[in-house]
């Protein structure tokens, strides 16, 4: 039995983190502090002014723990560990995260590239960012490769040099072919350096060069030509009145301000923090983030909480962070974050000037952005969070961060795939789709091809991080009822994996019923925003499996399939083609369905159905 008051007692005048439990022993809240003796015991001492949240949360807590560090940088470090792997009902916490994209330039090649970057890595090439639209950044990228003319294919070179035909881009000369040896490797570079001078700002020589072109074009009478460099002129000017905006000086900051509601929810408020991105003294963009956060938390707690969240999970940190206020702990903030960055990085709160507009300035666009969206954002967490709570109370689970959906798309066994979707509250995460095509099955078998893709998610070594297959899920959903489910089940406990699994079975014209979990078939509400999340994550795992296998088969063998069945001649497979328009729609058909199909009877109905479903068959 857990005595408070006792453990009290026995914590250490040392640097820490403390972790709350509840009675269920789910982590509620983590916190930091210089000495875990002095800061765990107010918690508990009633004649102090602790706050709503707070109050609220000691009347939760059973039992804590603790984990001494040898500072307090090596606690706020510990801190963001455990905040973003538990995500404590009690902590202020992100909604959503975000991540920007940056432009990468392959300067270590021989011939250089201009590509889109998900992350910025600690490599020997140049980024560039990072920006707030992967639109913007395409658009970048398409115009420095056709101004500057770089190459964008990935051949080896110089090795591939003139071992294949140049290519399109070449012939419509926005490529100098130096897969052809048209161009050394060091006059290649030197547009190079044009692109990373463009890239940094400076577009003006670029302007006056094109403009000359384009006054000559025209003189001479090449008016189609003068037009191309009249719509680059523009294309510059656009990506130009991104960055119109210039600061004061010639560092990185991000200058960040919240606000935050003031209804009178006892429990729970919204909060939107504003950020603006300023890079070289150029604003190159914004962005706001939404949080939720605990009745009596202030605005220098949120930013506090923000700052440690954020930049725990962004490749970039500026040299430079501007608040509207201070925050207790900003000395060690600022030494946490200078570690990552590798030089120095200031937190400051402006109090005159330019700055102190900034500031001003993305305060006003959290309040209206706030004002603006709250009702969306209701909206949009009711169709995602709230719908998985949703889930979670139908199948008696907490804790659903990550959802991951697999289906089989198999037409009489040829090129049969498999796919896996994953969601994360509540919203499709397509940076981790994945896609199988079956290697161990021949012949059309569902279950032995999706007890493959499941072994084959479940063994697979991720390299880093980022793999989707890394993280683990909370969740497995499969398409299809207690069939699919003991396969995944088998596949789990094979492995010695711990994770729910359950089925999304449909009715006989394939709409989603329910769900089968742990033997029963549990009736959902079709009016609910759970039963919607459920019909998406099926009609998406469905939609993927699909795709990739259109994409793997060709247009004579997918019409070939009709003849192979017997009874189905030219008259009856073109009824069919005209009423159900494709083969996957033929294959999910129902018997019904099949024999109201013009020229075509019950016998030859069912010759379809048995084709498509010889699984179901020999049940």
């Amino acid at each position: 039995m857990f005595q408070i008051e006792e453990e009290l007692k026995k914590l250490p005048a040392r640097p820490g983190v403390y972790i709350m439990h509840d009675e269920k022993d789910e982590i509620i809240y983590v916190g930091k502090a210089v000495s875990l003796k002095n800061r765990v015991r107010q918690y508990f001492q009633s004649s102090r002014n602790k706050g709503v949240k707070i109050e609220q949360m000691v009347t939760h807590i059973a039992r804590f723990e603790y984990i001494v560090t040898d500072s307090e940088l090596e606690a706020l470090v510990l801190e963001c560990n455990l905040i973003k792997e538990h995500r404590p009902k009690y902590n202020t916490m992100l909604k959503d995260d975000k991540s920007y994209p940056f432009i990468k330039v392959t300067v270590q090649e021989p011939y250089p590239r201009v590509l889109f970057a998900h992350r910025m890595k600690k490599d020997k090439n140049r980024y560039f960012g990072p920006y707030t639209s992967a639109g913007a950044v395409k658009d970048v990228i398409d115009l420095v490769t056709k101004l500057y003319k770089v190459r964008s294919c990935n051949r080896n070179l110089p090795r591939d040099c003139g071992k294949d035909r140049p290519c399109l881009y070449y012939h419509m000369k926005q490529c100098m072919a130096p897969c052809q040896g048209n161009i050394t490797s060091e006059e290649y570079k030197k547009n190079i350096q044009k692109v990373i001078r463009f890239l940094n700002g400076d577009f003006q020589d670029t302007i006056n060069s094109l403009t000359e072109k384009m006054q000559t074009a025209s003189e001479e009478m090449r008016f189609e030509e003068a037009m191309e460099y009249r719509d680059l002129i523009q294309s510059i000017r656009k990506i130009g009145e991104r960055q119109k905006i210039t600061g004061y000086g010639q560092d990185d900051r991000d200058i960040i301000a919240v606000a935050m509601d003031e209804s009178e929810d006892l429990r729970e408020q919204d909060a939107v923090v504003q950020v603006f991105f300023m890079r070289d003294g150029k604003m190159i963009g914004r962005d706001h983030f939404y949080l939720r956060v605990a009745r009596g938390d202030t605005k220098e707690q949120v930013l506090s909480s923000f700052i440690k969240q954020f930049y725990a999970g962004t490749p970039f940190i500026p040299g430079e962070i501007m608040l509207p206020r201070e925050i207790e702990d900003a000395a060690v903030i600022e030494d946490w974050l200078t570690g990552r960055r590798k030089q120095k990085v200031h937190i400051r709160v402006p109090k005159k000037g330019t700055k102190e507009k900034l500031v001003e300035m993305a305060e006003e666009n959290a309040r209206m952005v706030l004002s603006k969206d709250r009702e969306r954002i209701k909206r949009e967490e009711g169709r995602t969070v709230g719908a998985v709570r949703e889930v979670e109370e139908w199948l008696g689970l907490s804790g659903l961060m990550r959802m991951e959906a697999y289906d089989i798309s198999n037409i009489s066994g040829f090129e049969a795939v498999g796919s896996m979707v994953v969601y994360e509250k509540g919203r499709p995460k397509r940076s981790d789709y994945r896609k199988f095509k079956i290697k161990w099955v021949q012949g059309p078998n569902d279950y032995a091809s999706m007890e493959e893709v499941l072994t084959r998610r479940f063994t697979h070594e991720s390299s880093n991080e980022y793999d989707s297959f890394a993280k683990m899920p909370d969740l497995l959903l499969m398409d299809g009822g207690k069939g699919q489910v003991n396969i995944a089940l088998q596949v789990l406990d094979k492995l010695g994996l711990s994770i729910p699994v359950c089925g999304m079975v449909k009715d006989d014209h394939h709409r989603t019923r329910g769900l089968y979990y742990q033997n029963t078939e549990i009736p959902i509400d079709t009016s609910s925003e759970g039963f919607r999340l459920i019909t998406r994550i099926q009609d998406e795992a469905h939609r993927f499996a699909i795709e990739y296998h259109r994409s793997l088969r060709s247009k004579e063998q997918v019409h070939s399939l009709l003849d192979d069945i017997p009874g189905i001649g030219e008259t009856r497979r073109k009824a069919l083609m005209r009423r159900f328009k494709s083969i996957e729609n033929i294959r999910d058909a129902s018997l019904e369905e099949l024999a109201e199909t013009e020229s075509m009877n019950a016998r030859s109905a069912g010759q379809v159905y048995e084709f498509f479903h010889p699984a179901q068959k020999n049940m």
